[in-house]
């Protein structure tokens, strides 16, 4: 994940001229957009890919070889004052947890905050009516990630 650390936030449209900037510098270096989600960009590389979700100042990216993610980090840095956080383990509320057979994504500290929040951290606790070790799984009739829909 990359911060941005010279901000733009002098202007008011600073967040629109940012995006602008960065999305015209991707497509230059052969990303394509996603057609519903315009803040998403996927560039392949022969049977690898790279998606890069761009969200206001924050840029989260995953790739299916090390060296995409490798060969992005330094193309962001010749050209933007940037540095390379982390490993994402929280964005937009969502708690990230990357393991060797998969990603855990869980709300538990946002739900532990409205719990607080509405004084309800110390209620009785009650079961969940859903199977809580259910795993998600490929679907191998389903249309791959990178299929170029997007």
């Amino acid at each position: 994940m990359f911060k941005l650390q010279k901000a733009l936030y002098v202007l008011k449209q600073a967040p629109r001229a940012w995006y602008e900037w960065l999305s015209r510098f991707l497509l230059e270096h052969n990303f394509r957009r996603g057609q519903i989600d315009k803040i998403l960009f996927i560039k392949n590389k022969g049977e690898d890919f790279i998606i890069i979700q761009v969200y206001v100042d924050d840029i989260i990216f995953g790739a299916t070889n090390d060296s995409l993610c490798k060969e992005f980090s330094n193309l962001m840095s010749e050209e933007f004052e940037m540095s390379m956080v982390s490993e994402l383990t929280f964005f937009l509320g969502l708690q990230m947890k990357q393991l060797n057979d998969g990603i855990v994504v869980s709300q538990s500290k946002y739900v532990n905050e409205l719990l607080k929040k509405f004084k309800m951290h110390e209620a009785k606790h009650s079961s969940t009516p859903m199977a809580i070790s259910t795993k998600l799984d490929q679907d191998l009739n389903g249309k791959p990630v990178n299929d170029k829909t997007y």
